[in-house]
């Protein structure tokens, strides 16, 4: 097997490994789904790069071997927690509230960029997740000196996927949700499980 062939090899386990461990159900993605149908497509699009740009921040941070002394600190990591839960709960309070998409007028603010950095960087999944990822990984065949970057640039790619193609899966469901039962009762649901996800958060 040549170098070249074990590098495109270690790229797609990554890929792969990413894809599972950091596109898997969870805070942020969770989130994603349900803005997305209570909000459409265009309207999250802020919230949506605020998580991006939140969880490429936490990529940047364990890549840089910053988190491990950032979650030393005595009572940060369920500080983190806390914040990321109070903010899913505020959340599922303003999805379960939004009036369906067909009657929301502009006056109807959808969750902002801001928060969507606040519960990535708080997600205490995503640095698991990614940690797990970037750690594990082996880029072979790669210079030493280039892996770090290229796994970094691989993950932050697949940050962008992960995060459009949930929210993609979210804003379909908004096409289908035009009655105002269905669209509310979805909205609940969606409220629902973020209520549960961060409830399982606090547990684990």
């Amino acid at each position: 097997m040549t170098e070249e062939a074990l590098s495109l090899s270690g790229v797609w386990a990554l890929v792969l490994a990413s894809a599972v461990l950091m596109g898997s159900p969870g805070p942020s993605t969770m989130s994603v789904v349900a803005v997305g149908a209570a909000f459409g497509f265009r309207r999250s699009l802020g919230y949506v790069a605020g998580l991006i740009l939140g969880t490429t921040a936490v990529l940047l941070a364990v890549a840089a071997g910053i988190v491990a002394v950032l979650l030393s600190i005595p009572g940060l990591a369920p500080a983190l927690t806390g914040a990321s839960v109070a903010y899913m709960l505020f959340l599922a309070v303003q999805i379960a509230r939004a009036p369906p998409l067909s009657r929301q007028s502009p006056a109807v603010a959808p969750p902002s960029l801001s928060g969507g950095m606040l519960l990535a960087m708080a997600n205490p999944k995503a640095y698991a997740a990614i940690a797990a990822v970037f750690g594990g990984a082996t880029l072979t065949g790669a210079p030493p000196a280039t892996e770090a970057p290229l796994k970094v640039a691989i993950l932050a790619t697949m940050i962008v996927v992960i995060h459009v193609g949930w929210l993609l899966a979210g804003a379909s469901l908004s096409r289908v949700l035009q009655n105002p039962a269905a669209s509310r009762l979805a909205n609940l649901a969606f409220a629902g499980a973020l209520v549960a996800a961060g409830v399982f958060t606090v547990l684990h």
